[in-house]
């Protein structure tokens, strides 16, 4: 297995110019600028809680709306996943966490699993959180999803305060994540499937 699992990536539309770096063992450190503040505010935390070194400049066309860069990063946010995580050798695979964030209380489940898919059941009071459309949290973890290749399952259990609501979702997310690409120390190396691959 690799001793550092990271990615380094550049995207660039006629919509987003995105330069992302993603290592998966690292401190929690970010440095992020994507335009929009409270979406920088939910990667740092996802960063934070994941365990995760993240770098990341996007510019997109943000007088149109936040739906592109938004989208985008999550694409390339997944790639950079998928390419640092690598031939998922001694991984855990399955992550799984209940984050409370005060009265919000949502829940993440993760698995590593070469088939990617989204389970949304997330519901906002309001429709902005910032400038952010809380509509493009969905698009956001369905493009890393979907670029990634895992299964992501996302839901709110509780909770009436849309940023406590999304802090709580981000955070849940990272914890499952840190646990799913966390090593197994039992599994000699081996890739966790009774097929063999992943």
């Amino acid at each position: 297995m690799n001793d550092i699992r990271h990615a380094s990536l550049h995207r660039a539309t006629s919509e987003t110019d995105i330069t992302l770096a993603l290592t998966l063992d690292g401190e929690g450190r970010s440095d992020v600028d994507s335009g929009i503040g409270f979406f920088d505010h939910m990667l740092t935390a996802l960063a934070k809680h994941g365990g995760f070194n993240l770098d990341l400049k996007a510019r997109g066309d943000l007088h149109i709306d936040g739906h592109h860069t938004v989208e985008d990063v999550g694409i390339v946010f997944g790639q950079a996943f998928r390419q640092a995580i690598g031939d998922k050798r001694g991984i855990e695979r399955f992550g799984h966490a209940l984050v409370p964030l005060d009265e919000a209380l949502c829940e993440a489940a993760v698995d590593i699993s070469g088939r990617p898919y989204l389970a949304w059941n997330v519901v906002f009071p309001r429709e902005k959180i910032g400038t952010m459309d809380t509509e493009l949290f969905e698009e956001f973890f369905r493009a890393f999803a979907m670029s990634a290749h895992i299964a992501l399952h996302l839901t709110c259990k509780a909770g009436t305060n849309a940023h406590h609501i999304a802090e709580s979702g981000f955070k849940a997310v990272a914890r499952a994540l840190k646990v799913a690409v966390s090593h197994d120390p039992r599994s000699a190396g081996a890739i966790p499937s009774t097929k063999g691959v992943l």
